[in-house]
């Protein structure tokens, strides 16, 4: 009796985490479906002013209206949005270079947010540093699966890093 329960319970176990990983997923796929709506909302903002007032608060902006300001964060708001989602769901290995667009991204959205006027101008030195980590990384990472996938050991691979190329050859290596 105690083996049957324990079979159905075992039969029945997968449905969970079947339903859950549903759940999870339709989430997923309702935040990707909205932010097409998301970005439109810019079109509600003042058009013609730069001072924005309610019964709540009363704020102006640096930017020529509040629907420049609102179609600028939008611009850079959804990509990041977008590009986090695939970051914390993605399953691959390479996933972690995904952070060099969202830090991107997160600076120009900063600019936008302090009403900065050299938008776009000044996050790629800001970038420099995490890119000098972050992509050679991944790059190891990469090399040392492929190694594993092909059997070789990390002396070969240091002996094959060790030999004198032309850039042309290094280049060709790359896309082997």
């Amino acid at each position: 009796m105690n083996k049957q329960s324990s079979k159905s319970t075992e039969k029945w176990s997968h449905l969970t985490t079947d339903r859950k990983s549903l759940v999870v997923g339709g989430i997923i796929v309702f935040l990707i479906a909205i932010s097409p709506f998301i970005f439109y909302t810019y079109e509600d903002f003042p058009k013609d002013s730069q001072l924005w007032e309610t019964s709540f608060f009363t704020v102006e902006t640096a930017f020529p209206s509040w629907y420049a300001f609102a179609w600028y964060f939008h611009g850079k708001f959804i990509p990041l949005y977008l590009l986090l989602l695939w970051f914390f769901t993605c399953k691959h290995w390479w996933h972690w270079i995904i952070l060099v667009p969202i830090a991107m991204y997160t600076f120009q959205l900063w600019g936008v947010i302090n009403q900065s006027n050299d938008l776009d101008s000044l996050e790629f030195y800001y970038l420099i540093p995490l890119m000098l980590i972050v992509v050679p990384a991944v790059y190891l990472i990469r090399a040392k699966l492929f190694a594993k996938i092909r059997g070789a050991d990390l002396k070969s691979f240091e002996e094959e890093l060790g030999q004198k190329r032309t850039v042309w050859q290094q280049i060709k290596d790359l896309f082997n």
